[in-house]
């Protein structure tokens, strides 16, 4: 179901076919903002309390800026951990899902690459599930230029548990149907070096691993909500959920799924001076 592209969205005229490509899946995701925010996981309390060790801080009263908020789900969490969060969203669909479910919480439209923000004016930038979608080597200087002496750059990712049987199944049923589709690399493959291909920053790596149950309708939504299907034509997107959904009845007769996260956690603080 290929997800239609406004003028803004759109990939320059001189994008290669592979930053075309990178544009429509970055952008993939506004025309579905309600199904993403209903159905993505969220992000388990011992993340935020990883993240408060290595920060060296609280996160309540800590001047936030979450980039590449999408439509709130870390935002929502370091909200109710008491922290003062600005959410940058470059995506019209995705701000306003954002808006509508955490009206409190101020957003404004922009992205890791050029910052709208004042310098020096953040205790920890994070970029829950966006990381891959900025330019690291323009982001890197950005989020230097706004954080404040001490501060903390906080990338992290939820991916699914490859030692989990049927996870690594479904796995392969899902690049056997992407075979020679040319999508990036996993997200659990992002290390220090191509996070921050400067050297800027020096990054500590952490691994927390979560749960949830959903029903079997909420995982396959999950699942759809990603760019690869969402870019994807609906034809081929219809076969692959109808054999999606008997492949994990096998697994789950209850029709009630239990998904297990890896969330790959990189920080990296600044000079104190």
């Amino acid at each position: 179901m290929t997800t239609p592209l406004t003028p803004d969205d759109r990939a320059t005229p001189s994008a290669t076919p592979a930053q075309a490509r990178h544009a429509a899946r970055a952008h993939s995701f506004n025309a579905a903002a309600a199904q993403y925010a209903a159905n993505r996981p969220s992000y388990p309390p011992a993340l935020f309390d990883v993240l408060e060790e290595l920060a060296g801080r609280p996160l309540k009263g800590a001047r936030v800026v979450d980039v590449g908020a999408g439509t709130g789900l870390a935002t929502a969490r370091l909200h109710e951990r008491g922290a003062e969060v600005i959410a940058v969203e470059p995506g019209a669909g995705m701000a306003s899902e954002f808006r509508r479910t955490l009206p409190g919480v101020p957003v404004i439209r922009g992205n890791g690459n050029a910052l709208p923000l004042a310098g020096r004016t953040a205790d920890l930038l994070t970029y829950a599930q966006a990381w891959h979608w900025t330019d690291p080597a323009l982001a890197v200087p950005e989020a230097l230029r706004v954080l404040r002496p001490g501060g903390a750059l906080a990338l992290w990712w939820n991916t699914e548990a490859p030692d989990v049987p049927w996870i690594a199944d479904a796995g392969r049923r899902i690049d056997r149907h992407f075979t020679g589709q040319n999508l990036p690399a996993g997200k659990r493959d992002i290390d220090a070096r191509s996070a921050d291909p400067t050297g800027s920053l020096d990054f500590v790596r952490r691994t927390i691993r979560w749960s949830r149950h959903v029903p079997l309708d909420t995982h396959l939504a999950n699942l759809g909500s990603h760019s690869a299907f969402l870019t994807d034509t609906e034809e081929r997107v219809t076969a692959f959920f109808a054999e999606e959904r008997d492949h994990l009845l096998t697994v789950f007769p209850d029709g009630h799924v239990e998904e297990t996260y890896d969330v790959h956690l990189l920080l990296g603080r600044t000079p104190t001076a």
